[in-house]
């Protein structure tokens, strides 16, 4: 906190550094970038997709980075289409893109929501396309009983 009780600003660089080392799963890039009571919190089912779900501290979150994504699959690129910064939080709506074990490519969007202190996250949340993310990761699609599922085209109203 600065002297006036107002969080010290998150720069542009800082948030790249985060971004950059997350999506490599470099963890020790990430040990020193995560506040050890961090709160993070990734939307989707997690009884689907293990690394989903809220978990509290650093030891929590550089197990789900380093154990369980890599046990669904590998990421080869994070791309930032928009970037969002204001004072102490950053926001960025991204593509992740990996490839399975079978070799199987996936992209999905995913929306972060950063909160730091410093130049520690101390609050993540993201929201991913989790539907479309829990199909790819396990290689075929999700039937749902009495669902009429919308193809190419479709229009929707919601």
């Amino acid at each position: 906190m600065s002297p006036m009780g107002t969080a010290a600003p998150v720069n542009r660089q800082t948030l790249d550094a985060f971004n950059r080392a997350y999506a490599a799963r470099d963890l020790a890039a990430l040990s020193r970038m995560i506040d050890d009571n961090a709160t993070w919190s990734i939307s989707g089912p997690v009884d689907l997709l293990e690394f989903c779900g809220t978990r509290h501290g650093k030891t929590a979150v550089l197990d789900m980075v380093g154990r369980l994504v890599p046990g669904l699959f590998v990421i080869t690129g994070f791309t930032q289409d928009s970037v969002l910064i204001d004072g102490d939080r950053a926001a960025t709506l991204s593509r992740l893109s990996g490839r399975r074990g079978d070799g199987r490519a996936i992209s999905y969007r995913v929306a972060q929501f950063i909160r730091f202190c410093g130049s520690k996250v101390t609050d993540y949340c993201s929201v991913i396309d989790s539907f479309d993310a829990a199909e790819q990761v396990l290689g075929h699609r999700i039937e749902l009983d009495g669902v009429n599922r919308a193809e190419a085209g479709d229009l929707i109203a919601i």
